[in-house]
C-alpha cells in the first residue's frame, strides 16, 4: 500500500508516494531520478548499489525505503561539496585512474569514504576487508588500494 514517506537524501528532504516495502534503490533511481547507485545482482552481494546510510556502506537493492525513514542518505552524487568538487575519494580515484568500465565505482567508492569516515585504515588488510562486498571484474585493485590510502594519508597529514 502506497504511503508519502519523507526521506532525507544528500542533505535534503524529499517526499515519495511509495510502499514503504519498495527497496531504497528503486526509490533513488526511479523517483529521486539519481543513478549513482547501480542494480547489479539483487541481492546485496555485488555493491554496485552502496549507499551511505548515517555514515555506513550498505547495499540498498533489497533495504526498504520505509527502513530508513528519519535517517540520513547519502548517495555518490551528494559527495560533491557545494562547489561541486569532488570528494577526495572521488578525486582519488580520478587522479589514480581507478576505474574503468565504472560499475562497481559507486560501491567502491562508498565503501571507501565509510571507511574514511569511520577511520578505520590501518593496513591493506583492512581496506581490502571494507571492500569484500564490492566485485569488480576489471582488475583496477591495485589502483583503488592506491587511491584509498592516498585520501587515508591526506586525511592524517590534515
Amino acid at each position: 500500500m502506497k504511503t508519502s514517506i519523507s526521506l532525507n537524501v544528500n542533505g535534503t528532504t524529499h517526499d515519495v508516494y511509495v510502499d514503504p516495502k519498495t527497496p531504497l534503490l528503486y526509490v533513488l533511481r526511479n523517483n529521486l531520478e539519481l543513478n549513482g547507485p547501480k542494480y547489479g545482482c539483487g541481492q546485496e552481494i555485488c555493491g554496485s548499489c552502496m549507499v551511505l546510510i548515517d555514515d555506513h556502506a550498505v547495499p540498498s537493492c533489497l533495504m526498504h525505503v520505509g527502513s530508513v525513514v528519519g535517517r540520513s542518505i547519502t548517495t555518490i552524487e551528494g559527495l560533491a561539496d557545494e562547489q561541486g568538487a569532488l570528494h577526495p575519494v572521488q578525486q582519488a580515484f580520478v587522479n589514480e585512474q581507478a576505474a574503468q568500465c565504472g560499475y562497481c565505482l559507486n560501491g567502491m567508492v562508498i565503501s571507501a569514504v565509510s571507511l574514511l569516515r569511520q577511520k578505520q585504515i590501518r593496513n591493506d588488510e583492512m581496506v581490502r576487508l571494507f571492500l569484500h562486498r564490492n566485485l569488480c571484474r576489471c582488475g583496477t585493485h591495485t589502483r583503488i588500494l592506491k587511491a584509498i590510502k592516498a585520501v587515508a594519508k591526506q586525511l592524517d597529514n590534515n
